[in-house]
């Protein structure tokens, strides 16, 4: 394998002068793609009456998009390597664009899951890759704070989505929750081609397409055995043949990557301790919010008895927070380090999380605001620090991989966080109502209740851990730090 290498971007003083425009640009996309997996949530109860179908299938309109970003955003990642980061990318805004207009345009759920493939397929192209294209462009001195609003963007478009999909439901459709994206991506597609550069880093390789063919069947046979066994029960046969299926893509998958020379995953990437950690904290937090994502917005709705545009603002209190605090954390990250501030996010989090588990449908709309405030700023201070760890730590060579990587397990979080959380909130409401609950019963607001407060403990669980393994780290790292200036002394005097 060799590096077809045209030069820095560095050395192009053009390239420097603007950027910043061309972070804002990759921060567009990067924001709706993301916001595109969140944003359905919030119409999720009027989809399920309009269209006369329970919550366990209308899931699919969110699960269905995350799954097939799942599925091909590695593959995107490494031919980002290949064919060109840049290149990749600009591709991905134009399909990303016609898959939101075919969204609107849907009239049934099977057409609306198949619109909201192709709006996936590009989303993957542009969130495989944005990160590479910032660690290539922006110097080392900068990359932390760049990397830091690629991931605060991310987190914006994951939790923003309940509150603008709350206002625009409420005032325009649904429609337009899909729609909104075509005339903001048409301007952004206009900048971005006129101020992205060329691409001068290529790896020259052949795409693994063993590789990715076994990775797709896996996410799918995983994740559909996951979601119809909420609907159909996991005693199911059928649902067994395809989570048995899903374990022996995966360990197939496993034995061609370690056999190609140029595989798919390089799996040598999590050999390193402080990646295969940042990327695990990582999982685990975005498993955390999107428990909260798909639960929040039946809540605040059905148990507080909100309109989708108030419930949209109150749950807007999470983004305004990120927005607020990571930057903050993403620049003090650049001279501090990163270690304590993501432990400090996570445990602001885990106290946020165990403030939700104590709601009830009487409790009142400004403490519930607290909780979600305080959710926001956990996020903001752990997501930024936590990009920068993860993408610091590889090869230039590998930027493409190691951003396609990060994404993967944060679409792979959101699709465990919304399967975990309804299934322990169908499990428990079927517990308590006697019989098999796929949806909400009407004048049974303690069923609902008694879910929720399991999902949200599960969630804090989760935050838990991660804050655990991040401390962990940070004593680790703190002795290391100690140690070696205690040797440089000694060194010195021999």
């Amino acid at each position: 394998m060799s590096t077809i290498n045209q030069g820095t971007y560095q050395e192009d003083a053009g390239i420097q002068s603007r950027r910043w425009l061309i972070l804002i640009v990759l921060n567009l996309f990067v924001f709706m793609s993301t916001l595109d997996g969140s944003i359905v949530n919030i119409a999720l109860p009027v989809l399920s009456e309009k269209l006369g179908l329970p919550i366990a299938q209308i899931e699919w309109v969110t699960t269905g998009y995350l799954m097939a970003i799942c599925a091909a955003i590695l593959f995107f990642g490494r031919l980002g390597d290949i064919a060109g980061k840049i290149r990749l990318f600009k591709i991905g805004t134009v399909v990303f664009i016609l898959g939101s207009l075919l969204c609107g345009l849907s009239g049934s759920l099977p057409a609306l899951v198949a619109a909201r493939v192709v709006q996936a397929v590009g989303a993957s192209m542009t969130m495989a890759n944005s990160q590479g294209i910032v660690a290539d462009i922006f110097p080392a001195t900068e990359r932390g704070k760049a990397l830091g609003l690629i991931g605060t963007f991310v987190s914006l478009g994951s939790i923003a989505g309940p509150s603008l999909g709350g206002i625009i439901v409420s005032n325009l459709g649904w429609e337009y929750i899909f729609w909104v994206n075509v005339p903001i991506g048409l301007i952004a597609v206009a900048l971005g081609w006129k101020v992205l550069p060329k691409d001068l880093i290529r790896v020259k390789a052949k795409v693994d397409i063993p590789g990715s063919v076994l990775f797709a069947c896996f996410i799918i046979a995983l994740f559909a055995g996951l979601l119809l066994g909420q609907q159909h029960g996991y005693s199911n046969t059928g649902i067994i043949i395809a989570l048995c299926a899903a374990v022996l893509a995966f360990a197939a998958f496993i034995r061609v990557e370690l056999r190609r020379p140029e595989p798919l995953l390089q799996l040598k990437l999590f050999k390193n301790p402080l990646f295969s950690l940042s990327i695990l904290c990582g999982f685990l937090v975005f498993s955390a919010n999107f428990c909260f994502s798909i639960i929040a917005t039946f809540y605040t709705q059905s148990m507080l008895g909100l309109s989708p545009s108030s419930a949209g603002f109150l749950l807007m209190l999470f983004p305004i927070s990120m927005v607020v605090i990571a930057p903050l954390s993403g620049a003090l990250s650049d001279k501090i380090g990163s270690e304590s501030l993501t432990f400090a996010g996570l445990v602001v989090m885990v106290i946020a999380q165990f403030g939700l588990a104590q709601l009830h449908d009487g409790t009142p709309v400004g403490l519930v605001g607290v909780w979600i405030g305080m959710l926001g700023i956990g996020s903001g201070l752990f997501q930024s620090p936590n990009n920068s760890l993860i993408m610091s730590t590889v090869p230039r060579t590998q930027l493409g991989s190691a951003g396609s990587v990060n994404s993967l397990v944060r679409n792979i979080g959101m699709v465990v966080g919304i399967t975990l959380a309804t299934t322990i909130l169908f499990n428990v409401m079927s517990g308590k109502a006697g019989h098999r609950v796929t949806g909400l019963i009407p004048d049974r607001p303690d069923i609902f209740l008694a879910g929720m407060h399991a999902v949200f403990t599960t969630s804090a669980a989760l935050c838990l851990t991660a804050a655990l393994l991040t401390g962990w780290r940070f004593v680790r790292t703190r002795r290391v730090r100690v140690e070696m200036g205690r040797q440089r002394p000694e060194e010195g005097r021999g």
